[in-house]
């Protein structure tokens, strides 16, 4: 199956409820071949308008934190965890966390990026570990099978609590090395 099959299948998903309420299934964007994939947890109003990650407020954040260390959006991947918003944007329930896990691991199986970054503690929880806190091991790498995995704060997280920019941007910076240090972009 190709990523734009793996698309068009996950647009027609019945898996949860969540297909019946969304204006868009937001599957992800960025080059299909990269060597960085962004995972947050779940879209947005922004993001089930227009059917694209990361791009109302949360991701213009995130777009000027790229710039400030130096990574071209369109360089990397971005999806979530979900591919349909939640009500009110409320955190995802374990049933549609799991309905939806099968289509972010192949993403992840067809991009084959060699780092892995969780935006926010949903996504870092399922792919570093149940016992993950961001606020105590954002930052931090892991080694999952091939993967270099690290998790920094949701850029949401970073609107309504700015104390903790100067952090994500330390995180980023290191993101930054990790990549010039592996020869990516």
């Amino acid at each position: 199956m190709t990523l734009k099959e793996l698309k068009t299948q996950c647009s027609e998903c019945d898996r949860c409820p969540l297909g019946k309420t969304k204006k868009n299934t937001v599957f992800g964007a960025g080059r299909p071949d990269a060597d960085v994939m962004l995972i947050g947890e779940a879209p947005g109003a922004s993001e089930d308008e227009q059917g694209l990650p990361f791009v109302g407020a949360a991701g213009q954040l995130l777009d000027r934190y790229f710039e400030a260390v130096g990574i071209d959006r369109e360089q990397v991947y971005i999806a979530n965890m979900l591919k349909c918003r939640p009500p009110r944007n409320r955190d995802p329930l374990p049933e549609e966390k799991e309905a939806c896990f099968p289509y972010l691991k192949e993403q992840i199986r067809q991009i084959d990026p060699g780092i892995i970054v969780c935006l926010g503690r949903i996504s870092a929880e399922r792919l570093i570990g149940g016992n993950f806190r961001i606020t105590r091991d954002h930052g931090k790498w892991y080694q999952k099978g091939k993967f270099q995995i690290t998790a920094v704060y949701h850029p949401s997280l970073l609107l309504r609590d700015p104390s903790r920019r100067e952090e994500m941007l330390a995180d980023l910076m290191e993101l930054r090395r990790k990549m010039d240090e592996m020869k990516y972009l």
